[in-house]
């Protein structure tokens, strides 16, 4: 097995993509590493990726991905885009978002555009490369995270409106965020999977071709189904068993699906606030938080509470942080856009929400710093 080390540097991404190449033509396996990332436990042959994933639980699992399963979702997703194209590479390489960019590069006959990530994220950097790749005369696409695209909005929008489609994944986005894109003219395109699933297989709702989506309830757990299916976790025969049954994969996301079939995603089923005996997914409250003026983004969990079993708690990162959002306000604007038991009990402003993963919210950060945060934090208290 080839272990890369990926540092965000473009050496390194050059590096895995000789690999990827390689290992798509029946060569070693591959395993891309982040810096201080363990080693896989072992090697699983030739024509396999081996990817660390440790979603929301903080302990790595190694998701064993065919070159087979990795070349239905690049196909899929090309096909859903209108075609192959030059792809632009501005997220970790190591992350199965990262990869597929160079899986779909490797079977259009392309090399990616590489940003080099040494030193985070450059929106100037990002646009100059956009501006090269858009000049090409050829189909040309990137992929970001919500956190990203809103500072690239911030700088300037028009690099993005160049491209032919831009995936949007990683973490749930505001609709404030899709609405202000679209408005520029950025083509946006959400995604949803993971890196059991090859990485996004659903796109802005809708599957890709091949890809089987099914909800038990309204909302309910999805579970996902097809060709971009990982074959399970290496060395871990129990937790591929639970998650990986009659052709199904079970995520831990809670969703339904509308009377067209298409997907909506509501956060993980173990995020779900249990107050007063009403289950509250933080996902809709999350969403209409941030299409409130003043709110840049928002991230809602459930704290302990002797009267409600959990209350409902949100923090709000402000638009503008010299002029903050009145917590009362927005509570009050809540009040008229969701149910009792989903409107947060407290609202506390903070300059960022802590993340893990390529921009995901750490709920888990997030409830210790609340439990533990100072008494001159802004917050509306119960109702």
């Amino acid at each position: 097995m080839q272990v890369i080390r990926c540092d965000g540097s473009p050496e390194a991404v050059g590096d895995l993509d000789a690999a990827v190449r390689a290992m798509l033509a029946g060569g070693e396996a591959v395993a891309p590493l982040g810096p201080g990332q363990a080693t896989p436990p072992q090697d699983p042959g030739p024509g396999w990726i081996v990817l660390g994933t440790s979603g929301s639980t903080g302990a790595t699992k190694w998701v064993v991905l065919s070159a087979a399963a990795l070349g239905a979702s690049a196909g899929a997703t090309h096909a859903r885009l209108g075609g192959p194209g030059r792809w632009l590479l501005a997220l970790p390489a190591q992350h199965v978002a990262g990869v597929q960019i160079l899986v779909r590069g490797a079977l259009a006959g392309t090399r990616p555009a590489v940003l080099d990530l040494r030193d985070g994220f450059d929106p100037a950097e990002f646009n100059a490369a956009a501006q090269r790749v858009a000049a090409e005369n050829q189909r040309c696409y990137t992929a970001l995270v919500p956190t990203q695209l809103a500072r690239l909005l911030d700088a300037d929008p028009d690099p993005l409106t160049h491209l032919d489609a831009v995936l949007l994944g990683g973490a749930a986005t505001p609709e404030a965020l899709l609405s202000r894109a679209r408005k520029a003219g950025v083509p946006v395109v959400t995604t949803y999977g993971m890196t059991e699933t090859a990485g996004g297989c659903v796109y802005d709702g809708w599957p890709l071709a091949g890809v089987q989506v099914r909800v038990s309830g309204d909302p309910g757990s999805v579970e996902l189904a097809g060709p971009t299916l990982a074959s399970g976790y290496l060395g871990a025969p129990e937790p591929t068993a639970t998650a990986f049954r009659d052709g199904w994969f079970q995520t831990s996301d809670l969703g339904r699906l509308d009377g067209q079939g298409r997907l909506q995603v509501l956060g993980r089923t173990d995020d779900v606030i249990v107050t007063g005996g009403l289950n509250v997914a933080p996902a809709e409250v999350e969403a209409v938080l941030t299409g409130l003026p003043g709110v840049a983004a928002a991230a809602v969990v459930g704290l302990p509470d002797p009267e409600w079993g959990e209350r409902v708690t949100a923090v709000v990162v402000p638009a503008d942080p010299a002029r903050p959002p009145d917590p009362g306000a927005l509570q009050l604007a809540a009040r008229q856009l969701l149910t009792m038991a989903q409107v947060p009990k407290e609202i506390v402003l903070m300059n960022a929400l802590p993340l893990h993963g390529i921009g995901k919210p750490d709920r888990s950060a997030l409830r210790t710093m609340l439990v533990a945060r100072v008494s001159s934090a802004h917050r509306v208290t119960h109702l």
